[in-house]
């Protein structure tokens, strides 16, 4: 049997604050196989955040136990950090710089040496439609073409899964579809992908399968399919339907920034 590439058992985190603690998740089992696209939705609020920021070891876990890539996420979040690649919802690079710049300055950070640092620039450039803008400042892109960078920082290293967060949010129908392709592409040539979205026809054409939580627990997990006729009575549902009737909450607006 192949070894999951995420193993969480019981994950939960508590925060204490001054009303007392507040459970963001609270015992969560999930399991993901290596080469599938998992789709991780819920309601604002419902801890998907929370959850991802702990697999990618940005915030301890207060229970429960999880492997992430083959490396326990409490006793070796070094190693888990080697193998997993992050974008988050906010793109963090640097207005003032250019394309190249935050290329190599990424792989110079994952300890490649300066040649190796330049050519997986110029390779990742190549492949994410990039090269014809390396030389230009950061500042000077378009909302698609910064997203296709913030995806190309989180590849440099060669991870061997891929943590989405939110990746087409603000984007136009037609960025928005260059983004989709490209995460097929990444699954296609052997990265997992776990991808959070807001974008329920997102998360029904990109998943392979999907885990729904709702108050820092799963409430439903599945492919689309399977979720829509479980829920709906019928595969010709959409996922919207599906998700209302796992949760009773409309997933939030798009252009909603998300933070939980």
């Amino acid at each position: 049997m192949t070894t999951p590439i995420i193993d969480a058992k019981g994950l939960a985190r508590t925060f204490t604050t001054k009303k007392g603690p507040v459970e963001a998740v609270r015992g969560i089992d999930l399991t993901v196989s290596a080469g599938e696209i998992l789709g991780f939705l819920g309601p604002n609020g419902a801890g998907k955040t929370t959850m991802m920021r702990m697999l990618t070891t940005l915030l301890p876990p207060t229970g429960g136990s999880a492997t992430v890539a083959g490396h326990d996420l409490a006793g070796d979040p070094v190693g888990v950090r080697r193998r997993i690649g992050y974008v988050a919802q906010a793109s963090g690079v640097d207005p003032a710089v250019s394309v190249r710049e935050e290329l190599v300055t990424q792989g110079r950070l994952y300890r490649l040496g300066k040649t190796e640092a330049k050519n997986r620039a110029r390779e990742l450039a190549e492949d994410l439609d990039l090269a014809d803008l390396l030389d230009r400042p950061t500042r000077s892109l378009s909302g698609g073409q910064r997203r296709r960078l913030d995806i190309a920082l989180g590849l440099t290293h060669r991870p061997q899964l891929l943590f989405l967060d939110e990746p087409t949010t603000g984007l136009d129908p037609g960025s928005r579809s260059d983004v989709w392709d490209l995460v097929q592409r990444i699954r296609t040539e052997g990265t997992t992908v776990f991808l959070t979205t807001h974008y329920l026809d997102e998360a029904d054409v990109l998943s392979d399968r999907l885990v729904v939580v709702d108050g820092g627990l799963v409430a439903a997990e599945g492919t689309p399919q399977d979720l829509k006729l479980r829920y709906t009575g019928s595969e010709a549902a959409s996922l919207r339907e599906a998700f209302l009737a796992i949760t009773g909450h409309h997933p939030l607006a798009p252009d909603v920034p998300v933070a939980i």
